[in-house]
């Protein structure tokens, strides 16, 4: 794993990831993901080999030992070396005269070679980081985390990318794309022999109580393993931003370094890659996190044959519900996700789904929160049709939505046009979940977010960044559009809500 500064606070406690960087501290990461994918160079088809059987089929049988099953399947671990490559220059340090003489255009002393003379300098290669990952074909791609190659402040990735395997062989990698929104990466190596691959399992059979072994190289002692249960499922903790999580959870050991590193069953089978661990101290304390192998699995194929992770999109903003908005509106449940905000134009709009419908089903299957169905729209084609079951004004209604495409929306194509703010120098924006978390807006209010205002506006005395305007002349408004049609020559009255105070403000158009 890499270091980095960047820190996330959970609850009383950290999210770690599980890597280890060369005499540094722990990389405790928290960022918004994204698409990031480095364009392969025409990759072959990986040759995966996928058991969907379950994981114990004879609960009659003793096992007194793993040894032979895990004979089979530790070669297929690797670590992952990460290497920064830095200038030099061969002159080293200039004194204070070489400067001076530089400042001033003058040319240097009779004797001393000048910059340009010099080219560019030696390079330098500094270890960056260390961690692990997953060979799952006999062609060489392997499963690592993202932020594993990734290395130093920057977050880049790295210049060099180093596995190693098991029996002492190393080899360059190309990479081959990497997705932050799940932590995972794609790594290609090559050689004229097959390598040792693991078989991916069905994680979605995975069951609580079920076996489970984490293998890695943790704090560079080498490749170890350890035993533990799988302790919890569709773990959903935040330590990837905006990114989509599913963790399976397990009290299997695991320490810096086992990032990228196989969660395997008591077959041998992948069922999940090691990415996180909870601690306050950076050691493993029993709750550790890995992404389930279908996810990965989903990943990979979409790196390897667009480029990038095909993701559908809805055009919507969601929430949670909150108990008392569930009794306000006679709902049976706080299950579902509530829609804030529907894009114009959108998916959602297209369909016809509204602000304040709740949305309980996805093809027949049930949503419990606002995350959950995040996930599981992202893991749908573009183009592909979706059925929801939603709750509106009381009563259970269904709707059929054809996604749109999160890549696209993200580049930008097909977007709306910047609305002109209504009110110079104020920026208005939507609520969503990154701007409530930001100015700490309850999920009882619901309205348009002023963002950002200007130093040298007129009106920045009395409207202030994280206020929501509620109303305008009395009407409710939910985006930018409505606050200007709602908007009149002369004194306009805005019902606003900031700091947990309601109140009533005036602006002279």
């Amino acid at each position: 794993m890499n270091t980095s500064n960047k820190s996330l606070k959970l609850l009383s406690s950290f999210v770690v990831i599980a890597g280890l960087m060369t005499g540094a501290a722990i990389w405790v990461f928290g960022d918004e993901g994204n698409l990031n994918s480095p364009a392969a160079t025409d990759p072959a088809e990986p040759t995966l080999s996928i058991d969907s059987s379950p994981v114990q089929e004879d609960p009659a049988a003793e096992v007194l030992s793993y040894a032979d099953m895990l004979e089979g399947s530790t070669p297929s671990v690797v670590g992952v070396i990460t290497t920064e490559v830095t200038s030099v220059s061969p002159r080293g340090p200039q004194s204070l005269q070489d400067l001076f003489r530089q400042f001033h255009g003058l040319p240097p002393e009779e004797g001393a070679s000048s910059p340009e003379s010099e080219g560019e300098g030696d390079q330098r290669r500094q270890l960056s980081g260390m961690g692990s990952g997953v060979i799952v074909s006999p062609e060489g791609y392997v499963l690592t985390n993202n932020h594993v190659v990734r290395v130093g402040r920057s977050n880049e990735i790295a210049d060099e990318i180093l596995v190693q395997l098991a029996d002492g062989r190393e080899f360059e990698a190309e990479l081959i794309g990497t997705d932050e929104g799940t932590d995972v990466a794609i790594l290609k190596i090559d050689s004229d022999e097959p390598f040792p691959a693991l078989t991916f399992a069905d994680s979605d059979q995975l069951r609580v109580g079920d076996v489970c072994f984490a293998i890695g190289n943790p704090l560079g002692v080498g490749m170890t393993v350890t035993r533990g249960i799988v302790s919890a499922m569709e773990r959903r903790i935040g330590i990837l931003g905006a990114g989509y999580e599913d963790f399976i959870q397990t009290d299997a050991a695991i320490n810096m370094g086992n990032s990228g590193g196989a969660l395997i069953d008591a077959r041998g089978r992948l069922i999940g890659i090691n990415t996180a661990i909870l601690s306050r101290t950076g050691g493993n304390i029993g709750i550790g996190f890995a992404i389930p192998a279908n996810m990965a699995r989903y990943v990979m194929d979409s790196l390897i044959q667009n480029g990038e992770v095909s993701r559908g999109f809805m055009g919507v903003g969601i929430g949670d519900i909150s108990r008392e908005l569930a009794e306000a509106w006679g709902l049976p449940s706080t299950n579902g996700a509530l829609i804030r905000h529907v894009e114009k134009g959108g998916a959602a709009d297209d369909a016809g789904l509204l602000h304040q419908d709740v949305i309980i089903a996805v093809n027949g299957e049930e949503i419990d929160s606002a995350s959950e169905l995040r996930l599981e729209i992202s893991q749908i084609a573009p183009g592909e049709v979706v059925h929801l079951t939603m709750i509106r004004d009381g009563e259970e209604i269904s709707k059929a939505v054809t996604l749109g495409s999160l890549s696209d929306r993200m580049r930008g194509k097909g977007a709306k046009p910047e609305i002109k703010s209504p009110i110079e120098g104020l920026k208005f924006r939507p609520l969503s979940d990154e701007l409530r978390e930001k100015f700490s807006i309850p999920s009882t209010v619901n309205g348009v977010v002023i963002s950002e205002i200007s130093p040298i506006s007129p009106e920045n005395q009395q409207f202030r960044p994280g206020m929501v305007i509620l109303e305008v002349n009395r009407v409710p408004v939910s985006s930018v559009e409505e606050i200007s049609s709602r908007m009149k020559e002369g004194v306009n009255s805005f019902y606003v809500w900031y700091d947990n105070i309601y109140n009533f403000l005036t602006y002279r158009r």
